[in-house]
């Protein structure tokens, strides 16, 4: 009973239970607990007793459920941070799914890219498709701060779509400590995009 208990699949277990519900995880997440066969083996008997869900190749969650609805589908965010694995990797959200986020766009995108400092990585999820695109260092120092999901949605929109209505959004969805953020990064961004930064905090200024 104690060697069972203390089996591979047994703390896998464990850690799964204690994360709870709507976890989304990797075979990474277990790699202090076993072998990599003896984790991808636990794995599959977990999948196969209905215990977690596989999403993707190498990729599963222990699915939240409703009474009404069954198995839910977890968040874009945690299956993008899943796929960034344990590595001290950083992810920052763009293209569409950046403008979205800001409500600078109502388009929800069934390809979300998400930039990161780590590997390049693409999984399909049903109709999702989640890209983690490496890039620059540049890109990638306002990641995970509201600046980078301005600038990154600004790049997204484009110099000829951004206009007074865009920056009156900003405005309403920026407070003041992510205002000074953006001040404060400036820098990183491209030219049109600071001009269009400086016209927001002009508008604050004055409001």
């Amino acid at each position: 009973m104690g060697k069972h208990a203390n089996s591979t699949g047994s703390r896998i277990l464990r850690r799964i239970r204690s994360r709870g519900r709507g976890w989304v995880f990797t075979p990474d997440s277990f790699t202090d607990l076993g072998t990599r066969r003896a984790v991808d083996l636990a794995l599959m008997r977990h999948r196969d007793s209905g215990l977690i869900r596989q999403l993707a190749r190498g990729l599963y969650d222990y699915p939240k459920t409703d009474s009404q609805f069954g198995m839910l589908q977890p968040s874009t965010d945690d299956i993008a941070n899943a796929l960034a694995g344990r590595d001290a990797t950083r992810l920052q959200p763009s293209g569409a799914y950046a403008a979205n986020l800001l409500g600078l766009s109502t388009q929800v995108p069934t390809k979300v890219v998400f930039l990161t400092d780590g590997r390049t990585r693409i999984v399909q999820i049903g109709p999702r498709q989640i890209i983690l695109k490496h890039t620059t260092p540049r890109n990638m120092a306002t990641a995970g701060k509201s600046s980078g999901l301005v600038i990154q949605a600004l790049r997204y929109l484009g110099k000829k779509n951004v206009n007074q209505q865009t920056i009156k959004q900003l405005d309403r969805r920026l407070d003041n400590k992510a205002l000074k953020q953006l001040m404060k990064d400036i820098r990183y961004a491209p030219a049109w995009i600071a001009d269009t930064i400086r016209k927001l905090q002009l508008q604050e200024s004055t409001a």
